[in-house]
């Protein structure tokens, strides 16, 4: 594929990278595992509930996990309730036709797993307070989601990013439940993403190569503005500042292992092909990843510091 100077449009940009879609999606269905949610959750431990079976409520002593971790839980599954809001945007900027209409169907049937497992195991386990649970899936996917990013390659540069830290933030939920059950739940559903990360991560390094000054500024806007797409949940901030503390989802694990791993598969800082646009959006980029990292160390030592307070009383 040629590299263009010229601005291409989103029509154009779809059919460029239509035939890497399709190579990447051949790649994808020949690594992903079949499996299957009813096999991870622990069916015997479940009872009915109160109401119309009238059987016992939850109450909090019911749950066997860590309260981090069950906020964590709480937000992973919110998040991935929003899939229908996530299928509408990426079919609309995507499309359903050809190589690139199979995918947005494939990802969607693959994350339709996701929710279903963690709230089985939620359900059965009495983890999290049903209904408390339920009313929050009503308000949060009554909000819906919306990306605030308007071109194709932003889209694509953020899911790049998204699926890491969803991985991420996933694997970490699991070991912090402390819970075996909870761990292989979760170390499954984070097998997915980083699969559906490493679709994403490749065909927006296809797009450096196709229109590397348009890519790299998608690239910036992206990481300069990234917020998880849970960041509606109501409440979001406490529980994101409890998440952080716990050490499963923070600023210094969004650099280390998300930022930077993928910007440097991409090699945006070793590209030659750069023209003035692109050069003035990787200077921002690398002034940015600057400001971040004094702030991620910054809360490293807060946090160091108020648990070794903690740890004294």
């Amino acid at each position: 594929m040629p590299k263009s100077r010229a601005v291409l449009s989103q029509t154009q940009l779809l059919h460029e990278l239509e035939p890497v879609v399709a190579q990447e999606l051949d790649r994808h269905l020949n690594v992903a595992k079949e499996w299957f949610p009813h096999e991870y959750v622990p069916w015997s431990e479940g009872r009915d509930f109160d109401g119309v079976l009238g059987g016992e409520a939850w109450s909090e002593s019911d749950s066997k996990l860590p309260e981090p971790a069950r906020i964590s839980l709480i937000v992973n599954l919110l998040t991935e309730d929003n899939l229908p809001s996530y299928h509408h945007e990426i079919a609309t900027t995507f499309g359903r036709d050809g190589a690139w209409g199979t995918w947005v169907h494939r990802w969607t049937a693959e994350e339709a797993r996701h929710s279903v497992a963690l709230r089985d195991y939620l359900t059965v386990t009495r983890a999290v307070d049903p209904v408390a649970l339920e009313r929050a899936r009503m308000v949060h996917m009554s909000t819906g989601f919306a990306t605030e990013y308007g071109t194709m390659l932003q889209q694509l540069s953020y899911v790049s990013f998204q699926e890491l830290a969803t991985r991420i933030a996933h694997r970490n939920t699991g070991k912090a439940a402390g819970e075996p059950n909870c761990e292989r739940l979760l170390a499954r559903i984070a097998a997915d993403e980083n699969l559906h990360m490493l679709f994403y991560r490749n065909l927006l390094g296809a797009a450096l190569e196709v229109a590397p000054d348009q890519a790299m500024r998608a690239v910036t806007d992206v990481v300069t503005t990234f917020q998880m797409p849970g960041a509606s949940i109501e409440g979001f901030s406490r529980k994101a500042m409890v998440i952080a503390h716990e050490g499963i989802y923070d600023l210094r694990l969004h650099i280390d292992d998300v930022l930077m791993p993928v910007l440097r598969q991409w090699k945006v800082f070793e590209l030659t092909d750069l023209g003035p646009e692109g050069e003035k959006a990787r200077e921002e980029l690398a002034a940015f990843l600057e400001r971040l990292e004094v702030t991620a160390s910054r809360f490293v030592e807060r946090r160091a510091a108020r648990r070794a307070a903690a740890a004294k009383v």
